[in-house]
């Protein structure tokens, strides 16, 4: 399936390369890790993101001082209050954290999020002022099932219900990360990659159109490497990674300069 924007996507837009470190790291290895990135020149053209556990947020934001970097939470809800061990918008405001990763398949599958709920956290993400990059993807069975394209539109098509104007998509990365890839070291092929994000761009053409979805970014992640990252950012479609374990470790460098090399 071939995206009705082809046409005005003559160039791909600012690509971005995040980390997400889920729930691991020490005090120790993250000093250590930020001493590679600091020290790190970063292509230009690349928007690059760090997302720490919630319990390291500060010790990263005090530490980095590459400014190519911005900071990100994984998880967020829209209320503060009576919400014992949950981390809200509010307090990743005041915290100075602006970005968030919302609808990762682990917060589905281990803790229930639903469709509607992603799509509730994001529309009061936004509205909060929040950038998000929204997940979504399909497990190898709904894959091996045929229903890759239904289960990611589906997902999508939650969160559009929940927005009352084209322009709130201005606010979104969209992350595609089939589950079955993600952890695994099993990873998307480059044309599995593209189809999927060839379907995704499509979609979000016909509700927003051709020039919202050229400029839409969509990121590939799942078991991204340094050693595929190059082959998989050479697909038109795919305009950087949601990297998992790789971002733990120096060559995540590597991957960001993979995206900043077209």
């Amino acid at each position: 399936m071939e995206s009705d924007c082809v046409a005005t996507m003559t160039t791909k837009p600012k690509p971005i390369v995040a980390a997400n470190w889920k729930c691991n790291g020490t005090q120790q290895s993250i000093r250590e890790l930020l001493g590679h990135f600091n020290a790190a020149v970063i292509p230009p053209n690349v928007d690059c993101v760090l997302a720490p556990a919630s319990l390291h947020l500060f010790p990263v934001q005090a530490a980095l001082t590459n400014r190519a970097f911005r900071v990100a939470a994984q998880n967020a809800i829209a209320k503060s209050g009576a919400f014992t061990g949950e981390v809200s918008l509010e307090l990743l405001k005041d915290a100075g954290v602006k970005l968030v990763i919302l609808g990762h398949s682990e917060r589905r599958q281990y803790y229930g999020e639903t469709n509607e709920v992603v799509a509730d956290k994001t529309r009061a993400a936004i509205d909060a002022g929040f950038q998000v990059i929204l997940c979504c993807g399909e497990t190898l069975k709904e894959r091996e099932e045929g229903r890759t394209a239904a289960v990611v539109i589906g997902q999508l098509a939650a969160v559009a219900a929940k927005f009352n104007k084209p322009e709130m998509w201005s606010s979104v990365v969209i992350a595609y990360e089939p589950v079955w890839a993600i952890g695994t070291g099993k990873v998307a092929s480059p044309d599995q990659a593209q189809e999927v994000h060839v379907v995704i761009r499509a979609w979000f053409t016909s509700i927003a159109g051709p020039e919202a979805a050229a400029a839409m970014r969509i990121l590939y992640g799942g078991s991204v490497t340094a050693a595929n990252a190059v082959s998989l950012y050479s697909q038109r479609d795919v305009n950087g990674f949601l990297v998992g374990g790789a971002s733990l470790k120096p060559e995540f460098i590597d991957i960001i300069r993979a995206a900043g090399s077209s």
